[in-house]
């Protein structure tokens, strides 16, 4: 069995665009690490950052558990992300933590600045993992570097609203009850999201991107992914072996 590490920005990222594909992975035995860059401390009207961080990460970990995932938040700071050299130590430092077959990062292009600083650091940081001299904690350097696959932007649109193209998408139906189910531990979002992003129903609008995105691969849900294969990145379809008869090509 292998090593699934999902990174991403802010808690609710994974389960909102990768969840349903971590629940297929787990299901049939792989491990799965969940790791948030930032706490999301600026989700909230109500709280201050620092209580609305703790209570971020009980709902991240809360979540994760559900698939029986680890759930780790590397303390980066929410809209302040930036491809730097402290961020990169600790994202590769994550990288080499988890010593993952396989690696999720976000969208290069996506609506958000942390989405897109991410992605830029885990590609980054995939690479470094395995340069040992290159020292950012305790972690091992790997022996090579892990398979890359970006994970869809939100709502599957860059910046400019130009879509953005997927190699493959995953069928999610059956087990969307438990994407579901994850994206529903995270509470404190939902009055955030219907004020900052003018969605009243979280969970719903879960499930119309779930089916929009099935449409593009012929399924009734889908979530969708590209690998990077630019060298030196391992080309060889790990992820899509993984998934067998639940991947479906574009």
């Amino acid at each position: 069995m292998s090593t699934i590490l999902a990174i991403h920005a802010h808690p609710d990222d994974i389960e909102t665009l990768a969840a349903g594909t971590l629940a297929r992975l787990a299901r049939i035995g792989h491990a799965v690490i969940i790791v948030t860059a930032t706490a999301g401390e600026g989700g909230s009207t109500e709280h201050a950052p620092e209580v609305i961080a703790r209570i971020r990460r009980r709902e991240a970990a809360a979540s994760a558990a559900l698939i029986g995932a680890s759930y780790h938040c590397l303390g980066i700071g929410d809209l302040a992300v930036f491809n730097d050299d402290q961020s990169r130590r600790a994202v590769t430092e994550a990288v080499r933590s988890a010593r993952p077959d396989i690696v999720l990062a976000p969208s290069p292009a996506d609506y958000h600045p942390d989405h897109e600083a991410v992605s830029t650091l885990v590609r980054d940081a995939c690479f470094a993992a395995s340069v040992p001299n290159y020292r950012c904690g305790d972690a091992a350097a790997l022996e090579a570097i892990p398979h890359l696959y970006f994970i869809d932007p939100i709502g599957g649109r860059d910046r400019e609203g130009v879509p953005v193209k997927a190699d493959f998408g995953v069928d999610i139906e059956e087990v969307f009850p438990i994407k579901r189910a994850m994206l529903a531990t995270h509470e404190s979002q939902f009055a955030w999201v219907a004020r900052q992003h003018d969605i009243p129903d979280h969970l719903a609008a879960l499930e119309e991107w779930a089916r929009r995105r099935g449409k593009d691969f012929a399924v009734a849900m889908a979530e969708g992914f590209r690998q990077y294969r630019h060298h030196p990145y391992p080309k060889t379809p790990a992820l899509q072996q993984m998934l067998g008869d639940v991947l479906t090509p574009r």
